[in-house]
């Protein structure tokens, strides 16, 4: 299962981008959990620079956006989960 990295409209893009390229070149893929809009952006600049830090090395990003249910502080919200692959991977699976 791909490691859930959380992303807030506060984080850094870059150190974000930066765990996105880690996890993707040890695993293959990485889930991204964001609520609301201002975290929402910061993930996607985040996604657009790890893309540049692993396109060197063959790895070409997906973006699959979903919906998701959590529970904070004993409310349900609905947080958008970004699950980033690597395509040719998707593409070998199928």
């Amino acid at each position: 299962m791909a490691e859930l990295l959380r992303v807030s409209s506060k984080s850094k893009p870059n150190s974000v981008a930066g765990a996105i390229a880690g996890v993707l070149r040890e695993s293959g893929a990485v889930k991204i959990q964001v609520i609301g809009a201002g975290a929402l952006n910061q993930a996607i600049k985040a996604i657009a620079i790890a893309r540049g830090y692993v396109a060197p090395s063959g790895i070409s990003l997906v973006c699959i956006p979903s919906f998701k249910d959590v529970v904070i502080n004993g409310e349900e919200r609905t947080a958008i989960l970004l699950t980033i692959e690597d395509i040719n991977k998707v593409i070998s699976l199928h």
